[in-house]
C-alpha cells in the first residue's frame, strides 16, 4: 500500500536532527509522497531547498494565519514572484484562524483573500488553515477562490463539508479521525463521497492517540488510513487509491 501525505511539515525545525529517518520511517510504512505547505516567507526557502532533494517531496508557500504579525504587504508581492519561478503545487497555508482571539481579524481575511487571488492568477490549488473561522472562510472562498484546494485538519460539520465540497474543495483528514470522542468528524468521514477526502498528517503536530507526547509522523497516517476505512466499512486498499487519486488530481503530482 502506497498512501500521500498531503500536508505535512517537514521544514519544521523540530526535525532537523532526524529528517532523514522521518522520510526513511515513513517510506518503510509506504508514505513516500508528502506535500510541504510552508507558512512564513522566511521559510520558503527551507521548504524548497528540502523538497528539492527528493523528487517525492512537493513544495507549495503560502503565509499562515497563526503568524499574522509577521506577515508584510511587500511578502505578498514577492509571493507572487515566488510562485511563478518556483511552480509549486499549491499555494499555501493560508487561511483564517479565530481560535484565540479576532484581534487580527480583518488582517487576516486581507492576507487571505489577497492568497487567493494569488492562487487563480497562477492557477494553482489552495491549502487552508481555518480554525473556529469555518463560515467565514467558506463565505471568503464563494467569493473569490476558483474552486481547487483542501480546507487541511476539517472539524467542521456535515454542512460545512458539503459547502465545502459543493466549492470543489476537498477535506483534510487529520489523526483526530481516530478518536472516539471526534463524533462530528468521523460522521463527515462516514457521509462523505471517497472523492471529498484527503488523508494528511500535519506533522510535527496533531501526533494520534497511540503517539501523545511524541512528535507527529507521515508514517503515522496509515493509522489515520485504517480508522477512516473502518468507519466507512471500506476495504482499506481501496479506499487508498481514491485518496491517492484525489491528491494526485489536486496537486497535479
Amino acid at each position: 500500500m502506497q498512501l500521500i501525505d498531503s500536508h505535512c511539515h517537514l521544514d519544521d525545525d523540530r526535525f532537523d536532527d532526524q529528517r532523514d529517518g522521518v522520510i526513511a520511517r515513513a517510506a518503510a510504512a509506504g508514505v513516500r509522497r508528502m506535500v510541504i505547505p510552508a507558512t512564513t516567507a522566511n521559510r520558503w526557502d527551507k521548504v524548497k531547498q528540502i523538497c528539492a532533494s527528493d523528487d517525492n517531496l512537493y513544495a507549495a508557500y503560502g503565509l499562515h494565519p497563526w503568524f499574522v504579525e509577521q506577515h508584510q504587504l511587500a511578502h505578498l508581492r514577492e509571493l507572487d514572484e515566488w510562485l511563478e519561478r518556483e511552480n509549486p503545487v499549491a499555494l499555501g497555508e493560508c487561511g483564517l484562524d479565530f481560535y484565540a482571539s479576532r484581534r487580527d481579524e480583518d488582517w487576516q481575511k486581507q492576507l487571505f483573500v489577497e492568497q487567493l487571488r494569488l492562487a487563480a492568477n497562477h492557477d494553482l490549488p489552495v491549502i487552508v488553515h481555518s480554525r473556529k473561522a469555518n463560515d467565514e472562510v467558506i463565505s471568503l472562498l464563494r467569493k473569490h477562490a476558483q474552486g481547487r484546494g483542501v480546507v487541511h485538519s476539517f472539524a467542521g460539520s456535515l454542512q460545512q463539508a458539503q459547502q465545502l465540497y459543493d466549492l470543489g474543495f476537498k477535506l483534510g483528514i487529520a489523526a483526530t479521525v481516530g478518536y472516539e470522542r471526534a463524533r462530528k468528524l468521523r460522521d463527515v468521514v462516514v457521509a462523505m463521497p471517497g472523492d471529498a477526502l484527503l488523508l494528511e498528517s500535519d506533522a510535527p503536530d496533531q501526533p494520534g492517540a497511540g503517539h501523545r507526547g511524541t512528535l507527529n509522523e507521515p508514517a503515522f497516517i496509515v493509522e489515520h488510513l485504517e480508522a477512516m476505512a473502518e468507519l466507512r466499512q471500506q476495504d482499506a486498499d481501496d479506499l487508498a487509491a481514491i485518496l491517492n487519486r484525489n491528491a494526485e488530481t489536486l496537486f497535479k503530482i
